[in-house]
C-alpha cells in the first residue's frame, strides 16, 4: 500500500544510510536542508561504526544508531532492539540493498520513502511504501537531493559544515605549527584495489611536490593492510620521505585536509571530504564514472579523467571500467598539480 508523501518535513526523521563515508559526506547536504526546512526536526541516522565517527557531534544529526555490519545476523537483532524503542513520522531510506530494507522495515513509521523500484535492488523496494519518481543516473549527490525534492524542500544552499569545529582547532594548530611548507596531502589507497593508483607513482608525484613546487606531502588515509603496503611502497621509494598521518582518524583527518592547500586522491571518502572544505582535490579517476562518483559542483578541471576514451563523451552511469587507473601517467598528475598552482594556489572556497 503506498503512502502519501506530504510537502514539509516532520518533527521525527529517520535516514537509513549504512554505507560508507563518502556517502556520508553526501548526505550532510540533505540532513542541513532538513534542518532549514524545519529546525524542530530531530534526525536520527542509522550508520555503520567508522562513518559514525566521521558526523557526531554534527549540529544537524540529533541521533546515531550503530549498525555495525562485523557482527553478522546479530547486526540487524541489535539494531531491530534499537529501532523498537523508536517512533518517527518520516523514514528516508537512501540505500538500494536488501540490508536497508530490512532496517527500514523495522523501523516504526507511517511513511516509508525510498528508492523507485526501478532503482531499487534486492527486493529493497518492498520496505517502503512511498518513493521518489524515476529519473536517470545522475551524480550520487544530485540523486540525494531527490528525497528533498519530494519533500517539497530546496537543497540550496548547499553546506555540509563538515568541520574542523571549535573543539578541533587547537590540534589543528599544533599540526600546521609543525610544518613549513605548504601540504599536500595524498589519499594513497581505498576501500576497492580497482579504484587505487600505483604506489610507486605516488612517490615520484610526492618527490615533485616536493622538489619542483615546495610542498610538504603528507600520506592520509586508515590503517588497512593495502594502505600500508602502499605506504610502504612510497616511504622506499620516495627520495623526499614524506610524513605519514595514516590512522589519524576521520576528524583529525578532516582538520589535515582543512589545512592543505592541495588534496590528491582516487575516488574515496576523502576527495568528498575535500570538496566539502573547499579545499582543491586533484582526482585520479579510471574504475568509476566521475559523472557520477567525481568533486560535485567543483574542481572538475583537476579531474584526470582514465575513465573515458579520448573525446567520449559517456553518459553518466553506475558502469564500472576495470583496469584504468593504470592508464594515469606521473606527467598527467603533474599537469594537474601546476594547473592547481596556476588557478587555485593562495586561494580558499567554501
Amino acid at each position: 500500500m503506498s503512502a502519501e508523501i506530504r510537502a514539509g518535513v516532520p518533527d521525527r526523521v529517520c535516514i537509513v544510510m549504512m554505507s560508507a563515508v563518502g556517502d556520508a559526506v553526501h548526505v550532510l547536504p540533505v540532513i542541513n536542508a532538513l534542518k532549514r526546512a524545519n529546525p524542530r526536526t530531530r534526525i536520527t541516522w542509522v550508520l555503520q561504526p567508522a562513518p559514525a565517527t566521521l558526523v557526531r557531534g554534527h549540529r544537524s544529526v540529533d541521533e546515531i544508531i550503530i549498525f555495525d555490519r562485523s557482527k553478522g545476523l546479530m547486526a540487524f537483532a541489535d539494531i531491530a532492539s534499537e529501532l523498537r524503542k523508536r517512533r518517527f513520522d518520516l523514514v528516508i531510506n537512501l540505500q538500494v540493498y536488501f540490508k536497508a530494507g530490512i532496517v527500514t522495515g523495522a523501523t516504526h513509521a507511517p511513511i516509508k520513502l525510498g528508492f523507485d523500484r526501478a532503482r531499487a535492488r534486492d527486493m529493497n523496494w518492498l520496505f517502503t511504501n512511498a518513493k521518489i519518481p524515476p529519473h536517470p543516473v545522475q551524480h550520487v549527490q544530485d540523486q540525494y537531493f531527490e528525497f528533498l525534492a519530494a519533500l517539497g524542500v530546496s537543497p540550496e544552499p548547499v553546506e555540509w559544515d563538515l568541520g574542523p569545529w571549535p573543539q578541533e582547532r587547537e590540534w589543528q594548530r599544533e599540526f600546521t605549527a609543525s610544518i613549513d611548507r605548504p601540504i599536500a596531502a595524498i589519499v594513497v589507497a581505498t576501500s576497492k584495489p580497482e579504484k587505487d593508483w600505483m604506489p610507486e607513482r605516488w612517490a615520484e608525484v610526492s618527490d615533485t611536490l616536493h622538489e619542483k613546487f615546495g610542498m610538504q606531502v603528507v600520506l592520509v588515509g586508515g590503517r588497512s593492510e593495502r594502505e600500508l603496503a602502499a605506504q610502504r611502497i612510497v616511504m622506499e621509494r620516495a627520495k623526499h620521505k614524506p610524513r605519514s598521518e595514516l590512522g589519524s582518524g576521520l576528524r583529525n583527518l578532516v582538520s589535515i585536509l582543512d589545512a592543505s592547500a592541495l588534496v590528491l586522491s582516487p575516488d574515496t571518502g576523502p576527495l568528498h571530504m575535500s570538496v566539502a572544505l573547499g579545499r582543491p582535490v586533484i582526482s585520479l579517476m579510471g574504475f568509476t564514472n566521475p559523472k557520477r562518483t567525481g568533486p560535485y559542483r567543483r574542481f572538475h578541471d583537476l579531474i584526470i579523467d582514465a575513465y573515458g576514451e579520448p573525446g567520449e563523451d559517456y553518459p553518466v552511469s553506475m558502469e564500472n571500467r576495470p583496469g584504468r587507473m593504470k592508464r594515469i601517467e606521473t606527467s598527467h598528475v603533474i599537469e594537474k598539480i601546476q594547473l592547481w598552482r596556476d588557478r587555485y594556489y593562495g586561494t580558499r572556497s567554501r
